[in-house]
């Protein structure tokens, strides 16, 4: 009897869970980061501040992009929340400041984020096709 095809049943729906848990505890780390009252040290390590805007974009892009959200609004939400949250934090957080160059590594972060997330999906797409070829045309786990 051929198996489901991926993308059905509880498997599918507990992976979709999971990816999407993931985007949602991706979005609330980024939102601590960017809007806590004060920036957390960096112990004076250069380049960690753009290190971790880099890395909160480029997480929420990737899960988000991996939980179905469509690139074509998250990714431009993200890209504008870059430069809002510099704003924001300058003119609303009295112990943060905006800088410029935060927005750079968040954009960066983004564009790094959708780039894996797509490179994910082709190798998954590639892997299933593998996987029904070798199954004689139906699809295995």
């Amino acid at each position: 009897m051929p198996e489901a095809p991926a993308g059905s049943g509880a498997g599918a729906r507990r992976d979709r869970t999971v990816v999407r848990t993931a985007f949602a505890v991706a979005v609330l780390l980024q939102l601590v980061v960017l809007y806590a009252p004060r920036a957390p040290s960096t112990g004076g390590v250069p380049g960690v501040d753009k290190a971790v805007h880099l890395a909160v974009f480029g997480l929420v892009a990737w899960t988000g992009l991996r939980a179905g959200a469509p690139g074509r609004l998250l990714l431009p939400l993200l890209l504008a929340h870059a430069v809002v949250s510099e704003v924001l934090q300058d003119l609303v957080l009295p112990d943060r400041s905006g800088d410029p160059l935060d927005a750079v590594a968040d954009a960066v972060g983004v564009l790094l984020g959708a780039a894996l997330a797509v490179l994910a999906g082709r190798r998954a797409s590639q892997r299933l096709a593998r996987r029904g070829r070798t199954a004689g045309g139906t699809l295995a786990r």
